[in-house]
């Protein structure tokens, strides 16, 4: 998905409406080291009136392109931007040991571990999503995804009793939690939040550019966007599209505003073995990379958390369960690309200009 310059109705109880719904609590042990390193990453640039920042966290490339503000607001914004960044993937990266997860998933099977209010409710989002995903989006699923790493080269197939081996430690419905506290019960539990981790982050950045009452804002973390208001001498922001048979180019793009756009799909990451595709998705309730023809998703919804959770659970779904899925959400629409076809729900060409 590429962005380029040229309807509300329905959120999850847990979805973030402000930066008080966003976990930005004291920042992990080594969120100095992590605040350097994004920090120095960041560069702006303004051109009439129209900031651009880009910086590296969360292992993605991100960028936020905002107009009409006084420079001094800009420059605040941009600031607390990067900050705000750099202390929320300190919290939750599953690749730091002395985050969060990194602490919960090292006490797992041994002791429960304290959490704040706004973990609380960036749980209590997974619980929601878990069951309306029917089980497709466990943020749980860490022991699979180490399992199928699609980057060893050659790459190397599980065995089939391993693959069963890491099934019996997946399952958030599993995961114990309280008011202040979360216990994975067993040893080899693991929790990884790069299922919605991206995309809620996003929704926290616009929420803050909200509160500071920024009035048009794109924020693009990874190709996970969401925008407000409109581009500079036009009504909204275009997002391209990415085709998954030409990577690289667009097959669409859609004119939003006030919404998340989001794609998924295995026509980047992938390996094959005997003449077989093995994608990175993986079906958490098989244990096994998704097998059917639907090569990307796109889907544009009133947050970018929903647009990316619906985008990546449509890929595992497969088209026709997928697109039921779409249409169950209020305010969602979306493109299911499949090897000989695209599907569309109802209302996706509404974002289609004519």
């Amino acid at each position: 998905m590429q962005t380029m310059f040229l309807k509300r109705p329905g959120r999850f109880a847990g979805q973030p409406s402000s930066v008080a719904d966003c976990p930005v609590p004291e920042p992990a042990m080594n969120a100095s080291r992590v605040f350097e390193r994004v920090k120095a990453s960041a560069q702006s640039t303004v051109d009439r009136g129209f900031y651009k920042l880009q910086f590296s966290a969360m292992s993605t490339h991100c960028q936020v392109n905002f107009h009409g503000v006084p420079d001094a607001l800009a420059r605040k914004f941009q600031s607390d931007v990067v900050t705000w960044v750099a202390e929320f993937e300190a919290r939750y990266s599953r690749f730091i040991p002395d985050s969060l997860i990194g602490r919960i998933n090292a006490a797992a099977g041994e002791h429960w571990v304290e959490t704040d209010p706004e973990t609380d409710r960036l749980f209590s989002l997974c619980q929601e999503l878990f069951f309306f995903t029917r089980g497709s989006f466990d943020p749980t699923a860490l022991p699979l995804m180490r399992l199928w790493n699609w980057k060893q080269s050659p790459p190397v197939l599980p065995s089939d009793a391993s693959v069963q081996a890491a099934r019996a430690l997946i399952g958030w419905n599993k995961v114990q939690r309280r008011p202040g506290g979360i216990f994975l019960p067993q040893r080899g539990m693991a929790i990884d939040l790069g299922g919605i981790g991206k995309e809620y982050a996003v929704d926290c950045v616009m929420n803050l550019a909200n509160e500071r009452g920024i009035p048009n804002v794109l924020v693009d973390f990874g190709q996970d966007v969401r925008v407000r208001g409109h581009a500079p001498d036009k009504q909204c922001w275009w997002v391209g599209l990415d085709d998954a048979h030409m990577p690289g180019k667009c097959w669409a793009g859609v004119a939003v505003t006030d919404h998340g756009v989001a794609t998924s799909g295995d026509y980047l990451r992938h390996f094959e073995v005997n003449g077989r595709r093995y994608g990175h998705i993986i079906d958490p309730r098989t244990g096994y990379p998704v097998l059917n023809d639907v090569r990307c998703v796109s889907i544009i919804a009133p947050s970018c958390t929903i647009a990316g959770l619906l985008s990546t659970s449509v890929c595992i779904l497969g088209a026709k369960e997928g697109l039921e899925l779409i249409e169950l959400h209020p305010g969602a629409a979306g493109a299911i690309i499949t090897n000989s076809s695209k599907l569309t729900s109802r209302k996706f060409h509404e974002y289609i200009p004519a």
